[in-house]
């Protein structure tokens, strides 16, 4: 028998037709469905839920009490926060299943979910973007955008390392950025 190059606690389901990267760990209570991927290098927390077709990168973590629905993507490096909240059904009705016709949400690289925030679907959060803890996100946010609240606003700036960027728009880890046609871009 070959030895799995990944960790998964017993108490863990993986389904039949699931993919999971070298290095991955998945913890306590989880279940991920057929069909889905994750890449190498991942943390899965207690009672972490990973849907059907779900595509999750490399080095993403995903905290306790998370479930990543069908029709979610995480890019490399995603951190998902304890209880952050998913989507996938703009109209969701008991009594009128979509049958597998579930709108697209985008997680850019790098990007950062706070705990108890919610991704309303058919949005993409880009790369680097903060997203504060308990906001709901009803729009795309901008690569390294920092955003609040319910529904959720920009309010800043972040670098790629995580801190709050500065009025002249650096950061004390030294990275400095450019405001160009109202996108954030790093200097180099």
């Amino acid at each position: 028998m070959e030895e799995r190059k990944y960790f998964i606690h017993e108490s863990s389901y993986v389904d039949e037709g699931a993919e999971i990267g070298e290095g991955t760990k998945i913890w306590h209570f989880c279940h991920v469905q057929g069909h889905s991927v994750i890449g190498k290098n991942c943390s899965l927390g207690q009672n972490v839920n990973i849907g059907c077709n779900v595509r999750i990168g490399d080095g993403v973590r995903i905290q306790n009490n998370v479930s990543v629905y069908d029709g979610v993507e995480l890019e490399d490096n995603v951190f998902c926060g304890p209880s952050c909240v998913f989507t996938n059904v703009l109209t969701p009705r008991a009594h009128f299943p979509v049958h597998g016709q579930y709108v697209r949400t985008l997680v850019r690289e790098g990007a950062s979910l706070g705990a108890n925030c919610t991704v309303v679907c058919g949005h993409t959060i880009g790369k680097s973007a903060m997203v504060a803890a308990g906001a709901v996100v009803a729009s795309d946010v901008k690569d390294f955008a920092l955003v609040a609240g319910v529904p959720a606003r920009q309010i800043g700036w972040v670098c790629e390392c995580g801190k709050r960027l500065d009025a002249g728009l650096e950061c004390s880890c030294g990275r400095k950025y450019a405001l160009i046609d109202g996108c954030l871009t790093r200097k180099f």
